[in-house]
C-alpha cells in the first residue's frame, strides 16, 4: 500500500491511468438509471457492484421488498437503479431502486402509448372517482375513472380486484407523472371485433328466423338475433299500416321473421324490416279509380288533417284544407275520432312517389256552385256577422253556411271605413249585396253600401267648371265644409279657393247656413273625387263680362265684385 502514497511512483501513476481508462468506458452520470449486481446481502442492506464506480452502493432491504421484488435479493441478481449521488457528503454513493423503477415505468407507458399498445395491470384499491391499477411490469400507479370501468354500470368490482387484466392508456401527463386508464376501450374493441365477425354472416336480403323481441321505443322495436347481435327494425319497417307504437303490433319475448335490408360494416348496424315478408298493397293501387267514392277508415289524427285507411297497409293523408268546402280552418278532431269509417274521394294517385291523396269535401255538393245559382252576382241577401278583424267584416248569409267577406271600404258611401267597422259587433243583422264569388279560391264579396243609393251619383249629369249651389254646415281657420244643394256628401272647400282677391279669401266672412253658388273645379267619377271653388267661379263670370263688355282695364283696378255690380247696372241701362 506504501507505494501508492508517492504520486510521483511509476506504480502509482499506471494506476491512475488504468482506473481512468475503465470508467471512461463506462458512462456513470448523475440523474440516469444504471444496473447493479448484487454482490452481498445482509439482513438489513444489500451492496451493489456497480461498474465504474469507487465504492459499493448500499440500498434498503426493505425498499426492495416493498416494491415486490423480494424474488430478486440473490447474490448475482442485477437490478436498476437511479444513480442520484456519485459522491455525498459522506463520501458515500447514492441510488435509488424505487425511484429507477418509476422512471423505466414512466418510459413504458409513454411506449405503450405512442404505439396504441394495451398495457397489463391490476386493480389494487378503490379511490375516489374510480380505482388505483398497478402496471404489473413496472409497479407503476395509474388512475382508473369509474366510468372505464366497464361498459355498462356494475354495483360490484370486487371480481376485478387484484386480477391481471388488459388496459387502455388514454391520458398521460409527463409534467405531474400522472397516467390514465381504461378497461371500458379494452372490453368495447373486443366486442367489435366480434361484432364486426359476426356482421360479416350477413347480407342484404337475408331472412333470419325466430328474431325475439328485447324492447322498444318511440322510433323502432329492438330484436335479438341468436343470442350474438341486437337489431332495429325502425317504426316505419314494422307494418304499412300506419301505428304510433311497436307495442301495438309486438309483444316483449315474441319471436318474429325479419329480412336483412342494410348492413353498415363501418357502424356495425345490421337494418331489418319485417313488412316487407308481406306484400306491398300498393303494388295493386291500380285496382282504385281517381274521382270515385271509397270509403276509409281514420287511423290517426293530426292538426294537419287526419291519417285514413284505404285497406291494411294502404294508409294516405286527408289534410285539413280537403275537410270541408267553406271551413278551410276546421281541424279533423272536431269532424271525427279514430275509427270512423267516412266517404273520400281519390283525387291523385302517384305509384312512384307512393302517394295518395283523398278528399272528403268533394263528396259533398259544392257549396259555392249552389250558392252562385240561388244568390248570383248583384242579388241582395242577409245574413249574420260572425267574425271581425281590423279591416273586415265576415257575414254568413242565411240559408247557407258559407261566410261572406265584406271589407270595410264596401261599409258606407259617406265616411271612413275603419271608422265606420268601428260600429259593428258580432250578431248584427246585415242586408248585403253579392259583389263577386270566387268558386276555385272558395270565396264571395259582398258590400253593405251597394244596397243604398251612391250620393256620388248626384254629379252624374255634372261637369267641371259648372255652377252649384251649396249650403255652408261649418267653417275653420283653413277651409268652408260644405254640402250641395239635393246632395247627401259633404265637401272641403279651401281658402285659397273662396275668392280672387286674397283678402276676401277669408272663412271667417261666413258664419254657416248661408247658400252660395261655386265652381266644380275637378270631378272624377273613378277615384270618386271633387273639387269646389268660390275663386273658379268668379274667375268665370269675370272671363265672361269682359269678353261681353270689353278689355280688362276698363276694370282692373276695381273689385272683382264691385265690377260685378257695375256691370249689371250697365245692362240695365241697355235694356
Amino acid at each position: 500500500m506504501e507505494i501508492y502514497k508517492d504520486l510521483n511512483n511509476p506504480a502509482s501513476k499506471e494506476f491512475e491511468q488504468l482506473l481512468n481508462s475503465q470508467l471512461s468506458k463506462t458512462k456513470i452520470e448523475e440523474g440516469k438509471v444504471i444496473e447493479g449486481k448484487i454482490n452481498k446481502i445482509t439482513d438489513k442492506f444489500v451492496f451493489l457492484f456497480i461498474e465504474g464506480l469507487k465504492s459499493e452502493p448500499v440500498l434498503d432491504i426493505n425498499e426492495l421488498k416493498s416494491m415486490g421484488w423480494s424474488d430478486k435479493i440473490k447474490l448475482g441478481q442485477k437490478i436498476p437503479v437511479l444513480l442520484e449521488r456519485i459522491e455525498d457528503k459522506n463520501g458515500e454513493v447514492l441510488v435509488s431502486a424505487n425511484k429507477a423503477q418509476k422512471i423505466r415505468g414512466w418510459d413504458k407507458l409513454v411506449e405503450a402509448y405512442e404505439k396504441n399498445e394495451p398495457i397489463m395491470g391490476k386493480i389494487t384499491s378503490k379511490c375516489k372517482g374510480g380505482c388505483i391499477v398497478e402496471h404489473i411490469e413496472t409497479g407503476s400507479l395509474m388512475f382508473l375513472p369509474g366510468s372505464q370501468i366497464s361498459d355498462k354500470p356494475l354495483k360490484d368490482i370486487s371480481h376485478l380486484m387484484n386480477e391481471p387484466q388488459k388496459f387502455a392508456l388514454i391520458k398521460l401527463d409527463k409534467v405531474r407523472g400522472n397516467a390514465c386508464v381504461s378497461r371500458r376501450e379494452i372490453i368495447s374493441s373486443f366486442k367489435k371485433e366480434d361484432k364486426a365477425k359476426i356482421i360479416e354472416k350477413y347480407k342484404i336480403g337475408d331472412i333470419i328466423k325466430g328474431a325475439e323481441v328485447k324492447g322498444y321505443s318511440n322510433f323502432g322495436c329492438f330484436f335479438n338475433v341468436n343470442g350474438e347481435l341486437d337489431v332495429l327494425v325502425h317504426l316505419q319497417e314494422i307494418s304499412y299500416s300506419r301505428i304510433n307504437h311497436p307495442d301495438e303490433v309486438f309483444n316483449i319475448g315474441e319471436k318474429h321473421d325479419l329480412k336483412v335490408i342494410s348492413v353498415d360494416h363501418d357502424k356495425l348496424q345490421v337494418g331489418c324490416s319485417v313488412k316487407q315478408l308481406s306484400p306491398d298493397p300498393f303494388e295493386h293501387i291500380e285496382n282504385y279509380e281517381l274521382n270515385k267514392i271509397y270509403k276509409v277508415k281514420v287511423v290517426k289524427i293530426m292538426e294537419f288533417g287526419a291519417f285514413c285507411e284505404l285497406e291494411p297497409g294502404l294508409t294516405t293523408l286527408l289534410h285539413s284544407s280537403e275537410l270541408s268546402w267553406n271551413k278551410k280552418n276546421i281541424s279533423a278532431k272536431k269532424m271525427f275520432k279514430v275509427g270512423d269509417e267516412i266517404n273520400c274521394v281519390i283525387t291523385e294517385i302517384d305509384k312512384e312517389k307512393r302517394r295518395v291523396a283523398i278528399s272528403h269535401r268533394l263528396t259533398q255538393e259544392n257549396p259555392f256552385e249552389a250558392f252562385e245559382k240561388k244568390f248570383p252576382v248583384n242579388t241582395v241577401v242577409e245574413g249574420e256577422v260572425v267574425n271581425k278583424n281590423e279591416y273586415s267584416l265576415f257575414v254568413r248569409i242565411d240559408e247557407t253556411n258559407i261566410d261572406a267577406f265584406l271589407h270595410c271600404n264596401d261599409l258606407t258611401y259617406l265616411n271612413n271605413g275603419e271608422t265606420e267597422l268601428e260600429r259593428f259587433k258580432k250578431g248584427d243583422k246585415l242586408k248585403v249585396k253579392v259583389l263577386e264569388i270566387k268558386k276555385s279560391e272558395q270565396k264571395i264579396r259582398v258590400g253593405l253600401r251597394q244596397t243604398k243609393t251612391d250620393p256620388f251619383e248626384w254629379f252624374k249629369d255634372k261637369k267641371i267648371n259648372q255652377t252649384i249651389t251649396v249650403k255652408i254646415i261649418s267653417t275653420d281657420n283653413k277651409s268652408l265644409f260644405v254640402r250641395p244643394i239635393g246632395c247627401e256628401m259633404d265637401f272641403q272647400i279651401r281658402k285659397s279657393q273662396i275668392a280672387i282677391n286674397p283678402a276676401d279669401a277669408r272663412p271667417s266672412r261666413f258664419t254657416g247656413g248661408e247658400k252660395i253658388d261655386c265652381a266644380i273645379a275637378d270631378l272624377d267619377f273613378e277615384k270618386r273625387k271633387v273639387n269646389l271653388s268660390i275663386k273658379l267661379l268668379e274667375e268665370i263670370e269675370k272671363k265672361e263680362a269682359l269678353e261681353k263688355y270689353g278689355s280688362e282695364g276698363s276694370g282692373k283696378n276695381l273689385p272683382f265684385s264691385s265690377l260685378s255690380d257695375d256691370l249689371k247696372k250697365k245692362d240695365k241701362k241697355k235694356e
